[in-house]
C-alpha cells in the first residue's frame, strides 16, 4: 500500500479529526482563549497525560479564573499570581514558562488571538532556538511546534505519539522510520504535499483515532 493509502486506513472519523484541525489552525481551541492554549502548551510540556491530566485541569482553570474574569488577556496571565492556582496545578515551573510566553505575546497586539497568530506567522522552524519563544526556558520544539501550530501554521509536533504512529505507515509503507525531530518534521512537510492530508489533521489523527472518544473532549 502506498503511504496515502495506509494514512487513509488509519483515519476511522475523518470529518471530525478535520474540523479539530481547523479548529486550532483558526486559533479556536479553548473557545478562543489565548491565555488558556499558553496554559495547555506549557502545563504539556511537563510530559503529563494530556486528557486525563491536562484537560481537567485547563478546564478547571478556565471556571475559577477565565469566566470569573480573574484572568481576562495574556497581560492578566503575565500579572497573575499563580499560587492563587497552586490548588489546581503545582508545577511552578510550566506556571513560569507559561507567564514568559503571555509576557511577549502580550506586547505584539492588544488582541490576544491577534497576537499569536502574528507570532506564529513570522515564526521560523529553522531558527527556532532564536525565537523569542524559543529561548524561554523550559519551551522545547515540542512546544514551539504546538504554539505555531495553534497560531494558526500547519506543521507538526513530533511527540512520541506522531512519531511511533507515522513510524509505524513508513514501514508498512517499506521505507526507513525516521527518529530526528528535525528530519522527522520535513518528511511529514512532504508527505503533506503528497497526500493532501495537512499535517495538523495527521497530528491529531495519531492522538485521537485511537482512542476515539477523545474526539469529542478535544477542546
Amino acid at each position: 500500500m502506498s503511504i496515502k493509502e495506509l494514512i487513509r486506513s488509519y483515519f476511522k472519523n475523518y470529518s471530525s479529526i478535520r474540523k479539530i484541525a481547523e479548529k486550532c489552525l483558526n486559533t479556536e481551541r479553548w473557545n478562543g482563549n489565548v491565555s488558556l492554549m499558553v496554559l495547555d502548551a506549557a502545563f504539556t510540556s511537563v510530559g503529563v497525560n494530556y486528557f486525563q491530566v491536562v484537560v481537567p485541569k485547563i478546564k478547571r482553570i478556565e471556571r475559577e479564573f477565565i469566566m470569573t474574569g480573574k484572568i481576562g488577556c495574556l497581560k492578566d496571565l503575565f500579572h497573575f499570581n499563580f499560587f492563587d492556582a497552586f490548588h489546581i496545578w503545582k508545577n511552578k515551573r510550566s506556571w513560569l514558562v507559561a507567564k514568559e510566553i503571555a509576557q511577549y505575546l502580550s506586547t505584539l497586539s492588544e488582541n490576544d488571538r491577534e497576537a499569536l497568530k502574528k507570532w506564529a506567522k513570522n515564526s521560523s522552524l529553522l531558527n527556532w532556538r532564536e525565537d523569542p519563544l524559543g529561548r524561554i526556558k523550559g519551551v522545547g520544539l515540542i512546544t514551539y511546534q504546538y504554539l505555531r501550530m495553534m497560531g494558526g501554521v500547519d506543521t507538526v509536533i513530533p511527540d512520541r505519539i506522531v512519531k511511533n504512529t507515522i513510524n509505524e505507515i513508513l514501514i508498512k509503507a517499506g521505507k526507513k522510520p525516521i527518529d530526528d525531530n528535525m528530519e522527522f518534521i520535513r518528511l511529514l512537510e512532504k508527505i503533506s504535499e503528497e497526500t493532501g492530508y495537512m499535517q495538523t489533521e495527521l497530528c491529531f489523527m495519531t492522538w485521537l483515532e485511537s482512542v476515539p472518544e477523545r474526539i469529542k473532549n478535544m477542546p
